[in-house]
């Protein structure tokens, strides 16, 4: 199957367009207006990333002709693709959205968000991406959105904990169950890592990472994997770790996961580029300054990564200045300057060539014991190819979520799996999409 080939309606793979038609919102939608050369006039943006209200007022200082308006939403937990989704059904939606990389394809088979091709230059954007990134925003031959971040997958570890132990790094799985087992025999009240339920992206993340496929296209029909082979060696894997009480079962960003972190219980996060800071608000007055380290994600014997995270910047459907919209979003994702104007909100790891050294110049990274930028380039180096997001990550994750709040009731990952899979399939049906398993 050939990558460009991502999203497929009921009737032909050719394009895109088909599946907005399936869906109700005709082939019309997938055609991009001609831009003005030179396009002016008011734009909304809409985004739940902090700082993006001056990276706005940048881009407004910077020229006369073009004048944004920001409103901040609630991130994707409180319901900001709810309220996103809603307004532009209406027609009074944002010119330009933030949307997530495994939500994007859902508002395009809705028709929510226009192609930038004919808007953009492709040359100065898209095609300065590495593959797997662009491949994030790219649909049948259309490009639905230029890319912020990239994301890598990597883990956070403490070293002096790993030190403890008599372990090294661990670079493969069957490693980090090793020092698993090691860190327990010396610290039995801690754990190398934790189960996170709540974080349907990181389970998704780890079965990229051994190879699963969990969307796929074959001739006219979606083919559906959630509990593909690859991802059921994974979801085994981590139940024995839960079984053997190797590593914790508790929610990300919890009060109980943030004090198993300031007092060691927990030594070991799943997380990204993105993790930094958070980990640091949760450790730094427990004096662990210099402890944790970044390294890449253990293996199953041959390098490999995924993303764990993104964003993209989009102009909607709904926009009546697509122009003027699309040169905010080349803004927004290539321009050192809008970078600079959003300051230090973290440990950002951009997806347009050299913007992260411009990030990484606001942010103080010495907490960390390594240097973890490296780290985060060579995850990026072996982001594994082929993944793609399905056409409505809701009904996965909402699925996944719910199965895995059995899991301290006799519930499993493997079985949280198949009850995932199956919703999955049976939305996609109910949703007039032909589906193979």
């Amino acid at each position: 199957m050939k990558r460009r080939n991502l999203l497929v309606g009921t009737a032909s793979l050719a394009s895109s367009a088909l599946l907005l038609a399936a869906c109700g919102t005709g082939p019309g939608t997938s055609t991009a207006p001609t831009p003005a050369a030179d396009p002016s006039g008011s734009i909304t943006f809409w985004s739940s990333l902090a700082g993006m209200d001056k990276v706005a007022a940048a881009f407004n200082a910077s020229q006369s002709k073009i004048n944004v308006t920001f409103e901040t939403i609630p991130n994707a937990d409180s319901g900001g693709y709810a309220k996103l989704s809603t307004a532009i059904t209406a027609g009074n939606g944002p010119d330009v959205s933030t949307i997530e990389y495994p939500q994007l394809p859902q508002f395009v088979s809705n028709g929510q968000v226009q192609p930038l091709d004919g808007l953009i230059d492709k040359s100065a954007t898209v095609d300065k991406l590495a593959g797997e990134i662009r491949s994030m925003v790219q649909f049948g031959d259309k490009t639905y959105g230029l890319p912020y971040d990239a994301a890598p997958m990597v883990m956070y570890y403490r070293q002096d904990m790993l030190a403890k132990a008599g372990v090294e790094v661990p670079r493969t799985w069957q490693e980090f169950e090793d020092a698993a087992k090691k860190l327990k025999a010396v610290a039995p009240d801690s754990y190398l890592a934790s189960f996170n339920p709540n974080q349907v992206p990181a389970t998704a993340g780890l079965a990229w990472q051994a190879g699963a496929k969990w969307f796929g296209t074959s001739d006219d029909s979606w083919e559906v994997g959630v509990n593909d082979e690859a991802t059921r060696k994974v979801a085994g894997y981590w139940q024995k770790l839960i079984d053997n009480k190797l590593v914790k079962v508790s929610q990300a960003f919890s009060d109980e996961w943030s004090l198993d972190l300031a007092n060691s219980t927990v030594v070991g996060v799943i997380g990204a580029n993105w993790s930094a800071t958070g980990i640091q608000k949760r450790t730094e007055a427990s004096g662990q300054k210099g402890q944790w380290i970044a390294a890449e994600m253990p293996n199953w014997g041959t390098p490999a990564g995924a993303f764990f995270g993104g964003s993209s910047f989009n102009v909607t459907k709904s926009s009546k200045n697509p122009a003027a919209a699309a040169k905010f979003v080349e803004f927004l994702t290539t321009n050192q300057e809008a970078i600079k104007a959003r300051g230090n909100t973290g440990s950002a790891f951009l997806a347009y060539p050299g913007l992260t050294p411009v990030a990484q110049q606001a942010y103080d990274a010495s907490y960390f014991g390594n240097d973890i930028y490296d780290v985060f380039e060579k995850a990026y180096s072996t982001v594994s190819p082929g993944w793609q997001w399905g056409p409505s990550w809701d009904l996965t994750n909402t699925a996944l979520k719910d199965a895995y709040g059995n899991l301290g009731t006799g519930g499993t990952v493997p079985t949280a799996l198949d009850t995932a899979q199956k919703a999955t399939v049976a939305g996609l049906e109910q949703a007039g999409l032909s589906v193979k398993q």
